[in-house]
């Protein structure tokens, strides 16, 4: 069962050693998101499973201690997912290796600790049942669940600007900060692929391990700094 859930963005600038110069425009949320990560802890789950958008090649499961990195960042930092390095011959996708980084500033050590990559085009109609089989598979599951709202929300974005970038993430942060199970199932995947909101998928996942749970949310913070919604909420 779900007894708790973080829900983080996945910037590599996250990461103090990568944003270098730039790391203090991110600091704030940056304190969010480790505190958002401090409730999986006080929850006490048996289980902690960090979920996190992913290329073909970093999808499905990582067993605890893979390892991720952030050379291509430009950046000579490697942190295990959860205890020491396994041996594990697959590198965590970047949104994993984020919250690899998170979870290891939280001195975790109480529950094992287990990524799963998922596929941005990941359709609701598989994201729900995989939520569901992740709740169940221990009595007291945590999610610490990455990824990021539309890249369309300036010019200077990712993804430039669509004026249906802003109401998307409103509707998407009013959802997380209200762990509005329905909402977060009914949004839109077109939508979410065009405004390259990669964090769509896993949230629909999320919305499927809360079925029935009862858990209350609550939004600690909601930026956009670099023309991209990034949201941290908790729910427990």
């Amino acid at each position: 069962m779900l007894v708790a859930a973080a829900i983080c963005p996945c910037p590599p600038l996250l990461v103090p050693e990568v944003a270098t110069g730039a790391a203090p425009e991110l600091e704030a949320l940056r304190a969010a998101s480790l505190d958002a990560v401090g409730v999986l802890a006080a929850a006490r789950p048996d289980r902690l499973i960090v979920l996190g958008p992913a290329e073909q090649a970093g999808r499905g499961p990582h067993p605890q201690g893979s390892v991720g990195s952030f050379r291509g960042f430009g950046v000579d930092l490697e942190v295990p997912l959860g205890a020491a390095p396994s041996g594990a011959e697959r590198e965590l996708p970047p949104s994993l290796a984020v919250g690899a980084w998170l979870v290891s500033r939280t001195d975790w050590a109480d529950a094992p600790v287990e990524g799963l990559g998922v596929g941005e085009p990941l359709t609701r109609d598989r994201c729900l049942p995989v939520g569901r089989e992740i709740a169940a598979s221990a009595a007291r599951v945590a999610l610490l669940v990455m990824g990021d709202g539309s890249a369309c929300r300036s010019v200077k974005a990712p993804g430039y600007f669509d004026e249906r970038a802003e109401a998307f993430d409103a509707e998407a942060a009013r959802a997380l900060g209200a762990a509005d199970v329905a909402a977060l199932t009914a949004l839109d995947e077109e939508l979410a692929f065009d405004l390259r909101a990669s964090g769509r998928a896993c949230w629909q996942v999320l919305a499927g391990a809360a079925q029935g749970a009862g858990l209350q949310g609550q939004l600690l913070r909601e930026e956009a700094p670099y023309g991209v919604g990034y949201f941290v909420a908790t729910w427990s």
